[in-house]
């Protein structure tokens, strides 16, 4: 290693030093990956190539990367300062208007695709699609479907679009602003179809203040208030379940841990059944299933 060379790599490691002891004090318990993933958005690259390549340590990079840990230790999320989520090895935008998408959500998106697998053809709704995560991904792994993507935040429906022109299924998508059922638009009011999914506030609001700091502080909460129990928007969904389901149709939806039976038993009072709950990849009942009975 030449002496530039190893000059560089010394500077770049007292940053992360320096970043990860920050963090870490912050209470940031990924601290170092976090560092190196702050440092790697900063110099506009990989955080594989942190250690791969030669990264020139200037003072325009230093002020950024400070910048950036500094947003860190107030506990805002990453995801939010780098303005990006893989979910279902999609990338998408962020903005502090939506969730951030997680890995268990993802459980909704396999339940959604191995209910379309067997029709040629079908009709997709997504009830406060945010960043567009679980409706999106349904569109770009089952290519003979239709989506509307719904919203009752305007800037949330911004976003979403664009991810949807940025991942090509812009054409196989329609963005309308409703708050559930209720149209705020000035379009059509919301048909029957052949799939809903929603990912709905489920915090009960008397647990929200003690959430994380980068839930509570930045995630909108619009997007976690469920109500005093945290079911509200299951009633909801329930109520204009038989008016928006084709026969045969589908509703699935995410919930809170130990909330499956009772949003199961809130669909069953609303004449849905069929139902299943299914779990996530940590064994939690995390996907709530139910179906429109078939005419006779």
């Amino acid at each position: 290693m030449s002496s530039s060379a190893y000059a560089a790599a010394t500077q770049l490691n007292l940053l992360l030093e320096y970043a990860t002891k920050r963090l870490s004090t912050a209470g940031v318990d990924s601290a170092r990956l976090d560092a190196e993933l702050l440092l790697a958005h900063a110099a506009n690259i990989t955080r594989e190539q942190i250690f791969s390549e030669s990264i020139r340590v200037n003072e325009a990079l230093r002020e950024r990367f400070e910048e950036l840990v500094g947003l860190r230790v107030s506990r805002m999320p990453l995801a939010y300062i780098v303005g990006r989520r893989e979910f279902y090895s999609l990338q998408f935008n962020l903005s502090l208007e939506v969730l951030i998408p997680r890995p268990e959500t993802e459980a909704v998106v396999e339940a959604a695709l191995d209910s379309l697998s067997l029709r040629s053809a079908a009709k997709v709704l997504d009830l406060g699609t945010g960043s567009g995560a679980i409706g999106l991904a349904i569109a770009a792994n089952s290519l003979n479907i239709e989506l509307t993507a719904t919203d009752v935040s305007i800037k949330a429906l911004e976003l979403a679009r664009r991810n949807s022109i940025r991942l090509g299924l812009d054409a196989r998508v329609e963005f309308r602003l409703a708050d559930c059922w209720e149209i705020l638009d000035k379009g059509n009011l919301l048909g029957r179809y052949d799939l809903i999914v929603a990912n709905p506030p489920y915090i009960p609001d008397a647990e929200i203040a003690s959430l994380a700091p980068e839930i509570r502080s930045y995630e909108p909460r619009l997007a976690l208030a469920g109500g005093p129990d945290g079911l509200n928007f299951y009633r909801r969904i329930a109520v204009g379940a038989g008016d928006h389901l084709t026969h045969g149709g589908a509703i699935i939806v995410e919930v809170g841990e130990d909330q499956a039976k009772e949003v199961a038993a809130i669909f069953r009072a609303s004449a849905l059944d069929d139902i299943a709950i299914l779990n996530d990849l940590a064994g939690i009942q995390r996907v709530v299933v139910a179906r429109r009975t078939p005419a006779a």
